[in-house]
């Protein structure tokens, strides 16, 4: 009997050895890698039975249903999202890696999702299913039905994960893919602020008897209603508890589908690396679009390499969509809330403000070459206004808008000439802050992990971003003591001119800034390459 002709049940046993090696020959690379997996296990299986308990507690409850489906959706949608931000996470994640073995999809589907029930992961969310079933199983066939709907919601969970992968291996293993992960600690961050908004937001509208009109719309959704099965059937609506089961059970066996059908695609199509250029990057190279947008000569040069860095470089791609991100959320979520204020715009300007720091360090060790082009202190000024101009570029729309947006959104428009013209101060010191801050305290930003600074390199990293926003909020001082005067002395009808006054302001400290920092890194080139090469 060949390997192809084998069916899931014999490959399976295969593969969950597969599993197990990877999982233990992973483990004897270090003993820090060792104590850090044991570690996370111990922590994860804690929380797994604490969350167990705590789901057994709340038998009876009467909002245990509405809890429980939407307990087990977020699972579904944590295990969807895993395989994109975490494609290194697990190593069989990766079916191209089997191309070259003579399997067909239909027993490799069923053999890999055997050995993807190996591991923590899995463990963890059978524990929150079970627990989420035992909450609302009441009667025996409620109980009978719980028996079949937690190993269903449990395939079902990572079949969807498998299946995600699957479809975007391709991605995952390319450049965009690794631009995803990196990537991830946004949407983290991000939806860190949603989920505290949420919390605050269920906390004054009396508590879970809020979430009740989402859980009935989620409890048919797959696999949360496999969840709503076993509710439905402690209730006595056996019907219903049967449609739902049929629901995620139909789910299933589209995703186990959809997953063969991706395997079949992996396993005879080539990938991009085979194939001949396309005409769209062919095209790439073209003196359109933002080129032509860009002045001549060497300021035009530098700001277009600085954007394509922002849109390239996963770490600065990662900077720059983190600060758009945040510095959007915070004043919009706090308007939101009722107790915010216009001047949070100026938290957007901040965010983005910081890009501005440690300018050479994103260029790593390929500094050497804007080394070659600097020769004499106007270099040094034409390189440090070209990178600040980028900057701008996007930062002077955005501030409008966020502006903009949160004076709309408190409809308190009185507020925002002055506000801009803060921003506009608060920009302006930040540009001749970080501008020093590159010459003096340049530091490496290391591309093979999810550091930002490289090891030996934090102290350096901590004072030049710490010190510039103390230094740039000095600078900003007689601004806002200007601004604070108006207010406190009654003069309202004044307080639109801070808007010109903090453009000219922030114009002039930006440029005295840029004419401290040019002597320093022509001065310090050597200094500044070294310093960005390490790591």
């Amino acid at each position: 009997m060949t390997v192809s002709s084998q069916n899931a049940s014999a490959l399976a046993p295969v593969f969950v050895r597969l599993k197990l090696s990877l999982i233990k020959n992973g483990l004897r690379q270090s003993g820090g890698r060792r104590a850090a997996y044991i570690t996370s296990a111990v922590l994860a299986l804690l929380f797994a039975a604490l969350q167990l308990l705590g789901l057994i507690a709340l038998r009876g409850n009467e909002h245990a249903g509405t809890l429980t489906v939407l307990l087990v959706a977020l699972m579904a949608v944590g295990w969807t999202v895993m395989p994109l931000f975490f494609p290194s996470g697990d190593e069989t994640l990766d079916p191209t890696r089997l191309v070259m073995l003579p399997l067909r999809p239909q027993p490799l589907v069923g053999a890999l999702l055997a050995a993807s029930l190996v591991g923590i992961g899995p463990l963890f969310t059978l524990c929150l299913i079970l627990g989420s079933a035992i909450a609302v199983a009441h009667g025996a066939g409620a109980a009978v039905v719980a028996v079949l709907a937690v190993p269903l919601a449990l395939l079902v969970c990572i079949t969807l994960s498998r299946a995600v992968a699957a479809a975007n291996t391709r991605l995952l293993t390319s450049r965009k893919g690794r631009d995803l992960a990196v990537l991830s600690g946004l949407v983290i961050a991000v939806g860190l602020q949603f989920v505290n908004f949420g919390a605050q937001r269920l906390g004054k509208s009396g508590g879970l008897s809020a979430l009740d009109p989402v859980a009935d719309v989620v409890r048919w959704l797959p696999p949360a209603s496999a969840i709503g099965a076993v509710d439905s059937a402690g209730e006595g609506s056996y019907g219903q508890a049967v449609l739902q089961l049929l629901i995620s059970a139909g789910a299933l066996g589209l995703l186990l589908y959809a997953w063969q059908c991706s395997l079949v695609k992996l396993m005879t199509t080539p990938d991009g690396s085979t194939l001949a250029a396309s005409d769209a990057s062919r095209k790439e190279s073209g003196g359109k679009g933002l080129t032509s947008l860009l002045p001549e000569g060497r300021t035009g040069t530098v700001m277009l390499r600085t954007l394509r860095y922002a849109w390239r470089d996963p770490k600065t791609k990662a900077a720059w969509i983190t600060s758009l991100a945040i510095g959007l959320i915070v004043p919009a979520l706090n308007a939101l809330q009722g107790h915010g204020s216009v001047y949070f715009a100026c938290f957007a300007t901040g965010m983005l403000g910081m890009q501005m720091y440690n300018q050479f360090g994103q260029d790593t060790s390929a500094f050497w070459m804007v080394l070659l082009s600097i020769s004499s202190t106007r270099d040094a000024y034409l390189e440090l206004r070209a990178r600040a101009f980028a900057l701008l570029l996007v930062t002077l729309p955005y501030t409008l808008l966020v502006t903009a947006v949160t004076a709309g959104m408190l409809g308190d428009w009185t507020k925002l000439p002055e506000v801009i013209g803060l921003a506009l101060a608060l920009l302006g010191a930040m540009l001749a802050t970080g501008s020093v801050a590159s010459a003096t305290l340049a530091y490496s930003i290391p591309q093979d992990s999810r550091k930002n600074v490289a090891p030996g390199q934090g102290g350096i990293a901590f004072l030049s971003i710490l010190g510039g926003m103390v230094v740039s909020a000095i600078l900003c001082a007689p601004m806002i003591a200007l601004a604070i005067w108006l207010h406190v002395s009654g003069n309202h009808g004044s307080l639109w001119l801070l808007l010109p006054l903090g453009a000219a302001y922030g114009a002039l400290i930006a440029w005295a800034g840029l004419k401290v920092a040019a002597p320093r890194t022509a001065d310090r080139l050597p200094e500044i390459l070294t310093a960005v090469s390490t790591g």
